[in-house]
């Protein structure tokens, strides 16, 4: 079994915030992959199911982002998961709207849910989808940037959350740039 995280926070106040994409995503993931209902386990909400025939547990902490790790750390104990095994969804600030990378490991670029997973999991090497929401600009913009909803203009946001679903099977049978390159080819403008 692998475990995909989804990094946000947990309320209808902040449901519709650049911080919370790692939740849309799984949210799109689940629906579109037939998962089971929601439930409250792990100090968070889980649902497992299938894509591309490997099995999945998919979690949104509901601890808030600062504390992520417990969640996260709680559902790899029960099950048995190594950090080989996790996937960690997230805002990206340092990449334009709408463009996704996938990496291993690494750093946490300030990100709190991902610094919080690292202490938790007393490792960086589980794997990251970092979902660009773009840099406001100044740094003393970026608190209210990423706690800030997304607006009428980002029109790319539920076309890349329908990507993501379609591209999903991919990444879950470990052909990241295959992911990538799909959800990159299912986003694309046309003129």
């Amino acid at each position: 079994m692998r475990l995909w995280v989804g990094l946000g926070n947990p309320g209808s106040e902040h449901a519709k915030q650049r911080h919370n994409i790692g939740f849309m995503a799984l949210d799109a993931i689940a629906r579109r992959h037939g998962f089971a209902p929601w439930r409250s386990k792990f100090k968070g909400e889980v649902t497992d199911g299938s894509v591309g025939g490997q099995r999945l547990l998919l979690l949104k902490p509901m601890t808030y982002m600062n504390l992520s790790g417990e969640a996260v750390q709680a559902a790899c104990a029960f099950h048995k998961i190594p950090p080989a095994d996790i996937w960690a969804w997230h805002d990206e600030l340092d990449l334009a709207p709408g463009k996704v990378r996938v990496k291993k490991g690494g750093g946490t670029a300030g990100h709190n849910g991902l610094r919080d997973m690292q202490r938790a999991l007393a490792t960086p090497d589980f794997s990251r989808v970092r979902l660009g929401i773009g840099h406001p600009g100044h740094k003393d913009r970026v608190t209210g940037h990423v706690l800030g909803n997304f607006a009428k203009v980002d029109s790319w946001v539920e076309p890349l959350l329908d990507a993501l679903a379609d591209a999903a099977p991919l990444l879950a049978t470990g052909k990241p740039e295959e992911f990538m390159t799909r959800v990159a080819y299912l986003t694309q403008e046309t003129p």
